[in-house]
């Protein structure tokens, strides 16, 4: 009979560890603080941070007129067409948000989405939802609501509340055809 040659085991090394570490703290022979490493993300350390893009949507409704102060009605009409009637018209948005950054060690997040959420609803639901953006938001006072100008005020709004270099890229959907996206440039 020829014997056959022992191949090495190929356990991953986490499951090896916690194998190990369980053995050794059933016995009482680790002390308490490594159970509380063990749950760490510790043995990646040594690995390249990654970047990850995170993305949270949500929509609002509002309503505007895109008119110039600084032009006339007949240039404002020939400019934006019916979108410069003067009472105005509504649109459902959608916005998404994405922020970017490493992913943390320990909680396995870039940001905790229950925070980008709260924020979201700060910065776009409370002061755009269910508003005139013309007479109801201060900032479109002298500034056209195009959803261009919408885009930029929402990351304004955002990068308030964000840490500073985590907001990545501000996406807002007028209708299903007209988008902006705006990335603080």
């Amino acid at each position: 009979m020829v014997p056959m040659r022992a191949r090495p085991l190929r356990l991953p090394i986490r499951w090896a560890l916690r194998s190990l570490t369980s053995c050794l703290s059933a016995r009482g022979l680790l002390p308490p603080v490594t159970l509380i490493m063990e749950n760490c993300d510790l043995l990646n350390s040594h690995a390249q941070p990654r970047i990850i893009h995170i993305s949270r949507s949500m929509s609002f409704s509002a309503c505007h007129r895109l008119h110039c102060l600084s032009l006339s009605d007949e240039e404002n009409k020939r400019i934006y067409g019916k979108c410069n009637n003067p009472n105005g018209h509504g649109h459902n948005y959608k916005v998404i948000v994405t922020v970017r950054g490493k992913v943390d060690p320990v909680t396995g997040m870039v940001m905790n989405l229950t925070d980008l959420k709260q924020y979201m609803e700060e910065a776009v639901s409370v002061p755009l939802d269910h508003k005139n953006l013309d007479k109801d938001v201060p900032y479109f006072k002298n500034v056209v609501s195009s959803v261009e100008n919408v885009t930029v005020f929402i990351w304004e709004e955002l990068q308030k509340r964000l840490t500073k270099g985590l907001l990545y890229e501000v996406c807002v959907h007028e209708t299903d055809a007209n988008v902006a996206v705006y990335r603080g440039e």
